[in-house]
């Protein structure tokens, strides 16, 4: 049973061993069970002494647990899914296993691996997550030294997911636009209410690390992630990025910002992802390249040295930086990915800029590869030749705390003892209790060492209440662009949405997906706004949905990424690339989702003079020649909820929005771009005179 304490002039204490010490009306965890009062569990010291005390009082094992993550935890697991967990020895059974019970495999990374860094993906309710939570947390606490446990999470308030990158989900938090679609509203105060609502949600939930924001500048518009960020645009995204990371990190009223409130911003991914040759993606091998043909590496650098490292509040800088998977191509001496790159960690950003918080590599660069081009394996770009442990120590020694997605202590002991040998026994404890400092640290700064438990009521207070819900709501309208108008469609009038049809293709692991159908928008929520119609010949207009081209950068073989879905086979490509013989020039694209055009091409011919509206949800940029002239008004947004989208149709809400990016005119202008350019090609330009460019948008 938890206890809780109150401290009139410091944080509360709460805990479920008892073990507390009270000196002069002030109560203190007793974390060590020794009786007396640590440094490490005095709240009035500052987080670095707490953190330095503690750290020299860990085993090399328990610094090696610190130092990784855990896999993706859902809560319960079911049977079958990606992450197999067993309770009991069994699969979870929802008849004899309470879906708050804590795993084997979770009792095991707290117990023998000493993990403390744990990724949470969904809950089923918040009442489990708060059960869950504090029980991973007693079994924390009742461990040699008492250290907490600090939760973290992928983003999981996206109103539409893209699909782009995994995604967290599970509990009824509100909803807003993300990323591009934030970029979109072009409001640096929707972007701060946003923010503040992240932090308060993601600490109801026990979340006090966030692994994001993703501020990559990107700059190349056929990059998959390219949705994720704030955009291309330099200025705006370094603004929005600043902005964010200090919301997520500042405890209201915290004189030094830091609090029980504050959420540690994990920015990524330095020195920025969004230059990809060809517009591939460093998550696979086919993509491993970064490449600045326009000289512009400097300018990538913005949004973390300008935004996530030069916050206006008090906490100063973000408390992580991830470093992306890709090799960015004539910036270093030799070409490795970014986390092993010594002038990129050690030089640039721990030395230049200075920065003393945690480093934590991307998920998956430790690992043998299979050197397969198209897979989802570990990305060890450019050490191929060094064990696994060595590549650990290649990048502890070169600033690198902590390794996402490795929940294996065993190299990281390798790698000390290897390092023992190279650099010396007292070498090798200094670095690795550097590494726990800045770990730990964070971990002092929001409070986990004083309150890590859960009250059930007031997170149920917060997540999701309808203040929450109504501004994000609010913020996805504000999010929408209008590109072409010709009048709403009413409220109760006839509809015809065609369905859509997905060819069979690779999703994000890169596993194959087979073909589907799917509704364009669900008859259960389009039916309260329509009278949805079978037949076209039987509507009074069309409303047809459609994403993005799905263009797949490899099969048999490298292909363009197209943003139209019309066949192309990239007559304008460069023939030589500018890193690896990776040239696709005269091979066809492969579009999963060309029927999208062809369900607007019906629509055009079955309407006749009654209205079509195209509503497309942009993961990249489309060549809008092949559907503006088909549609009388035209919708575009980068993800958000169908009521959003469906209001704006019928006119109940306006779209407030303006394009966080250029919509090209062709793919000849966007082959012969730059890949670390903003906007550098030509705009489509519709049959009124508007230019689809960066900032603009019509009033719906």
């Amino acid at each position: 049973m938890v206890q809780r304490f109150h401290n009139p002039d410091g944080p509360d204490i709460s805990t479920a061993t008892g073990q507390v010490i009270e000196e002069g009306g002030r109560y203190f965890r007793d974390p060590a069970g020794v009786g007396e009062l640590v440094p490490y569990a005095d709240w009035r010291l500052d987080p670095t002494e707490r953190a330095r005390d503690l750290a020299a009082r860990m085993s090399l094992e328990q610094i090696a647990g610190l130092m990784l993550y855990s896999p993706h935890q859902m809560v319960p697991t079911p049977p079958g899914g990606p992450f197999a967990a067993t309770y009991d020895g069994r699969p979870f059974d929802a008849a004899v296993h309470h879906p708050a019970m804590l795993s084997d495999q979770q009792r095991d990374l707290l117990l023998r691996d000493h993990i403390r860094h744990v990724l949470v993906v969904g809950f089923a309710d918040v009442g489990v997550a708060v059960r869950w939570h504090n029980a991973m947390q007693e079994l924390a606490e009742g461990e040699p030294l008492g250290i907490p446990i600090n939760f973290s999470s992928d983003p999981r308030h996206g109103a539409s997911d893209s699909g782009a990158e995994f995604r967290s989900s599970g509990v009824a938090v509100s909803k807003w636009p993300e990323g591009l679609a934030m970029a979109a509203t072009f409001s640096v105060d929707t972007c701060r209410r946003f923010a503040d609502v992240v932090r308060q949600e993601y600490r109801a939930l026990g979340i006090a690390t966030a692994l994001g924001p993703q501020i990559d500048l990107a700059t190349e518009p056929r990059w998959m992630r390219a949705v994720d960020t704030f955009g291309g645009q330099v200025d705006r995204a370094t603004t929005l990025a600043r902005t964010f990371c200090d919301g997520l990190q500042t405890t209201p009223g915290s004189p030094t910002g830091w609090g029980a409130g504050s959420v540690i911003a994990m920015a990524k991914h330095w020195p920025g992802g969004g230059t990809g040759e060809g517009g591939r993606d460093a998550h696979y091998r086919f993509g491993m390249y970064n490449v600045y043909p326009g000289g512009n590496f400097a300018e990538h650098l913005r949004p973390f040295t300008e935004g996530a490292l030069a916050l206006d509040g008090p906490t100063g800088a973000v408390g992580a930086i991830m470093p992306y998977y890709s090799v960015s191509v004539g910036q270093s001496a030799d070409e490795v990915g970014n986390s092993y790159s010594t002038h990129l960690i050690s030089d640039l950003l721990r030395g230049t800029y200075g920065y003393d918080g945690v480093v934590c590599t991307d998920w998956g660069i430790t690992g043998d590869a299979s050197g397969e081009l198209d897979g989802f394996e570990s990305r060890c770009y450019g050490v191929e030749g060094l064990t696994v442990a060595e590549r650990h120590l290649r990048l502890i020694m070169n600033g690198v705390d902590q390794f996402g997605g490795n929940s294996d202590a065993g190299p990281v002991l390798e790698a000390y003892a290897l390092g023992c040998e190279r650099h010396g026994v007292d070498v090798m404890r200094a670095r690795f209790e550097q590494a726990a400092v800045r770990l730990l640290r964070g971990m002092f700064r929001v409070g986990l060492f004083d309150d890590p438990y859960l009250e059930a009521e007031r997170s149920r207070a917060v997540i999701g209440c309808d203040e929450f819900v109504t501004d994000g709501f609010r913020a996805q309208v504000d999010s929408i662009v209008a590109l072409k108008r010709s009048g709403v469609l009413p409220r109760g009038s006839r509809v015809w949405i065609p369905r859509r049809h997905i060819d069979e293709h690779k999703g994000f692991f890169r596993r194959p997906l087979p073909a589907m159908e799917i509704d364009g928008f669900d008859p259960a929520i389009a039916g309260d706004y329509f009278t949805l119609v079978e037949r076209p010949e039987d509507a009074d207009a069309a409303l047809v949905v459609m994403d993005s081209p799905m263009s797949d950068p490899y099969v048999d073989g490298f292909r363009p990424v197209s943003l139209q879905y019309g066949p192309y086979d990239a007559p304008s490509a460069r023939e030589r690339s500018l890193a690896g013989d990776r040239s696709y020039r005269g091979r066809p694209a492969v579009v999963a989702n060309t029927a999208d055009l062809a369900n607007l091409e019906a629509a055009r011919a079955a309407m006749g003079d009654k209205q079509v509206v195209a509503v497309v949800k942009l993961d990249v940029p489309v060549v809008m020649g092949e559907i503006e002239p088909l549609a009388d008004s035209v919708l575009v947004h980068f993800g958000v909820s169908q009521r959003a989208l469906l209001d704006v149709v019928t006119g109940t809400e306006r779209a407030g929005g303006r394009l966080p990016v250029t919509l090209p005119r062709d793919m000849a202008t966007v082959e012969a771009h730059c890949e670390d350019v903003f906007s550098d090609y030509e705009p489509y330009v519709d049959a009124a005179g508007n230019r689809y460019e960066y900032g603009f948008g019509l009033q719906w």
